[in-house]
């Protein structure tokens, strides 16, 4: 008996990242309450790092996060293995090893087939087999339109947690995926992006930031992010304000996704982008006579995006070599440097 045709993408109005509620927003949340300290949490919500940090003895400290999201595509599977690729990023992101994830997953089998709950929990699952970690439960909700992603705990030593605050002018800023997957699942959604283009941006997004995260590791990184929701600019606005330093970006030297740039020029630019840049505001200096899409693709709202790095000037270069040498970051690029804080947090050229 074939499996019932499932298009999830028809479910959401806002998929992926890009239904995060507004950052500008949210701050106003978050600023109005009290979260307490503790002297062994050594990350907590004031950086607003990709995850929240632990010390449980002198070797080991654990790393807890969690992410979940509306479909971003249309098949099941894919969309339980972007999630959870998704989520498993931000311990990437903090230099950490995966352990074990509990499933979040809110479906209506009223409004779809049960099939579709299961393949999403197999794509899940396939993912976190591959990160090397463990699923030991989860939580459902009956609930339309479908939403799926993992809690996440992880460990790294507490003398070397990568954080998004410990920046250092002249390092270089390494991303490690290409910009563009907001434009390219509002140009699905419009019939407008290619079969290939649009694939491009799905295997991107399936992809773990795994193999990137040790590299960095292994040279001697102390600050890196995760590219998601808030956007390049968004994120990066995190890393310069809790570091107190300046990025510099180089607009003509950012990767993008083949069509992000001309999807733009067709109006698929999605809500989540221009919140995005309302966010960072003030906070940006952009050079005159910008590219309105380049301007634009700085803020695209990036549904498991790469790791933007701020890798140490001596070993930026063979930290890219080691990237690209993977198979896995052909376009991974330097695409600025850390400064002395300037009058902005982001300078983008």
């Amino acid at each position: 008996m074939s499996e019932p045709s499932i298009d999830l993408l028809t479910t959401v109005e806002y998929g992926g990242c890009s239904a995060k509620l507004s950052p500008t927003e949210l701050a106003g949340i978050l600023d109005k309450l009290n979260f307490p300290g503790h002297p062994d949490l050594l990350v907590d919500v004031s950086t607003h790092d990709d995850a929240g940090v632990y010390r449980i003895n002198d070797e080991t400290a654990l790393i807890f996060t969690t992410d979940f999201f509306p479909p971003v595509c249309s098949d099941p599977k894919e969309f339980g293995e972007i999630a959870a690729a998704n989520a498993l990023s931000d311990v990437f992101a903090m230099g950490g090893n995966a352990l074990m994830v509990l499933n979040l997953m809110m479906y209506s089998t009223k409004d779809l087939p049960v099939e579709g709950f299961a393949q999403i929990l197999q794509g899940g699952q396939n993912k976190v087999s591959e990160a090397g970690a463990l699923v030991v439960g989860g939580h459902t909700i009956e609930d339309h339109p479908p939403k799926f992603g993992l809690a996440v705990i992880g460990t790294v030593h507490p003398d070397k947690v990568v954080s998004n605050s410990a920046a250092r002018p002249g390092d270089q800023l390494i991303l490690t995926k290409p910009l563009g997957t907001g434009a390219l699942i509002a140009g699905k959604r419009e019939q407008l992006a290619s079969h290939e283009a649009y694939q491009q941006a799905l295997n991107q997004m399936k992809l773990l930031n795994k193999a990137a995260a040790d590299i960095m590791v292994k040279h001697g990184t102390r600050c890196a992010t995760d590219v998601t929701g808030f956007g390049l600019l968004g994120h990066g606005r995190e890393i310069a304000n809790g570091s107190e330093v300046t990025l510099s970006i180089d607009s003509d030297k950012l990767p993008l996704l083949d069509e992000a740039y001309e999807l733009f020029d067709d109006g698929c630019i999605p809500g989540a982008t221009f919140r995005n840049l309302h966010y960072v505001g003030h906070d940006v200096q952009f050079k005159t006579g910008m590219d309105y899409n380049l301007k634009m693709l700085t803020c695209d709202a990036q549904t498991s995006g790469g790791l933007l790095i701020c890798a140490p000037a001596e070993t930026a270069e063979a930290m890219l070599e080691e990237l690209k040498a993977t198979g896995l970051h052909d376009q991974a690029a330097v695409i600025g440097e850390v400064l002395p804080r300037k009058e902005t947090a982001l300078v983008v050229q």
